[in-house]
């Protein structure tokens, strides 16, 4: 998958702060991804090679719901006009916050009822 960086024009860069706001609120995202218009319902912010990353959900895409569900993953520095929205989420079937790939790397998750 190619990360796209935001135009020089797009804005600030994204702030992990919205994204940690958004799990423990569970509230989603808006942001431009690959020069799409997307909603995320982000379920963990966790570091990988020292970059930021977000597990999410995809909830829209240019206004559209996904044919299926399924947990992406995106790098935060390729998330460009990233706010948070009104909308709230429940947190997927998908998500296992004890998946090995966030051993010692995650900062925040989602909590799972």
């Amino acid at each position: 998958m190619t990360i796209e960086r935001p135009a020089a024009d797009a804005g600030p860069p994204p702030s992990p702060a919205t994204i940690f706001e958004a799990i423990v609120k569970r509230q989603c995202v808006a942001a431009i991804y690959n020069r799409g218009e997307v909603t995320l319902a982000p379920h963990m912010i966790y570091t990988r090679h020292d970059e930021l990353y977000v597990d999410a959900t995809t909830l829209e895409r240019d206004g559209k719901p996904p044919k299926e569900e399924k947990m992406g993953t995106f790098k935060l520095a390729g998330l460009a006009s990233l706010r948070l929205t009104p909308r709230r989420f429940t947190p997927s079937a998908l998500f296992v916050p004890s998946d090995p790939k966030y051993r010692d790397v995650a900062l925040m998750g989602v909590e799972i009822d």
